[in-house]
């Protein structure tokens, strides 16, 4: 049975708060992982009207005991407003736009599609084209954080297309985040996302380099990142993974492998740009060889494991409580 507006699409003006911005608007959502169902989830808890497509419709089920409509087809979303986007490829994105019962292969089609995803600006190139034939708007949004961070509503967006269409978005996309930035036309967003996760990974790795080196000389990895995060080099990055890192706690909220396949994309960006990366290629192959010790599907943060058995040094769990800096986060 095909869904239906619940009220006219409305044009919504940059100033608008949230709460007057959201009346009326029909929102659909594609892809319920990890990522896809805490952003879902914070426009569900502020009361929108939200329907949801994923591929393994079990996943979805959690979402509709919050209010949200389980469709069969990503298809069925097309009478929507406006239309979220959260899956794992480049492959992904344009199959659920344009592979079988594809959210652009109805005979009805949203007025703005919001891809969150981190794929190749090539990708998202060919996407946006796609949508611009059925006069959709395309916004790149992907964002910075974990699920974690998204369920405190500290996630944040780069987005870039169409100025007018982000305007339209922002109220939603500020339930979703904590804030978007407007970063250009086109496939721009994209580069800034890749850009963001070559810098995460060389934070990361410097991080679990010197947190061993300190705990090789005599220093608790708690006491080291209490100190740490509490310095100017302190982070929410560095706080929300220092329970990780202190108790070993690698359940993935990022892998190894997927930040791996950003660093392919990004030192593609480098060289099509001819952008000197020395040191994210490097890191590059230090993801790699994760990849081959077996943690390329555990977080990335397991990488201490690696440069601490390189140091001849045993890791334990320091079964430590600790604030992840994200407890006393607004929303």
């Amino acid at each position: 049975m095909p869904l239906t507006r619940s009220a006219p699409f409305l044009t919504l003006g940059w100033m608008q708060s949230v709460a007057t911005a959201t009346v009326g608007t029909f929102l659909g959502w594609i892809g319920i992982g990890r990522m896809g169902g805490a952003m879902s989830s914070r426009l569900l808890a502020a009361g929108l009207d939200v329907a949801v497509y994923n591929r393994t419709q079990e996943k979805a089920l959690p979402l509709a005991e919050k209010g949200a409509r389980v469709v069969g087809t990503a298809a069925e979303l097309g009478s929507c407003d406006i239309v979220f986007i959260t899956v794992a490829s480049s492959q992904d994105l344009l199959e659920v736009l344009v592979g079988e019962d594809g959210l652009l292969t109805a005979a009805a089609a949203p007025s703005i599609v919001v891809d969150c995803s981190t794929v190749s600006q090539g990708a998202s190139a060919e996407a946006r084209e796609l949508a611009s034939a059925r006069a959709v708007a395309f916004l790149a949004a992907p964002v910075s954080g974990n699920p974690k961070v998204a369920r405190a509503g500290r996630l944040t967006m780069a987005v870039s297309g169409p100025r007018d269409a982000f305007v339209v978005a922002l109220p939603y996309l500020r339930v979703v985040a904590c804030d978007a930035t407007y970063v250009g036309e086109g496939d721009v967003a994209r580069l800034v996302k890749l850009c963001h996760n070559l810098l995460l990974g060389a934070v990361i790795r410097s991080l679990v380099e010197v947190t061993v080196l300190a705990e090789k000389g005599g220093v608790r990895r708690h006491d080291f990142l209490s100190f740490l995060n509490d310095s100017v080099l302190g982070s929410m990055f560095t706080a929300y993974k220092t329970p990780a890192l202190v108790n070993l706690d690698f359940a993935p909220t990022f892998t190894t492998r997927l930040l791996y396949k950003d660093f392919d994309l990004g030192l593609d960006a480098g060289r099509l740009l001819e952008t000197p990366m020395p040191l994210a290629a490097l890191v590059h192959d230090l993801l790699r060889a994760g990849i081959d010790e077996g943690i390329g599907d555990r977080d990335f943060a397991a990488m201490i494991q690696l440069v601490a058995r390189s140091a001849g040094l045993e890791l334990q769990s320091e079964d430590v409580e600790v604030d992840d800096g994200l407890s006393s986060a607004p929303g």
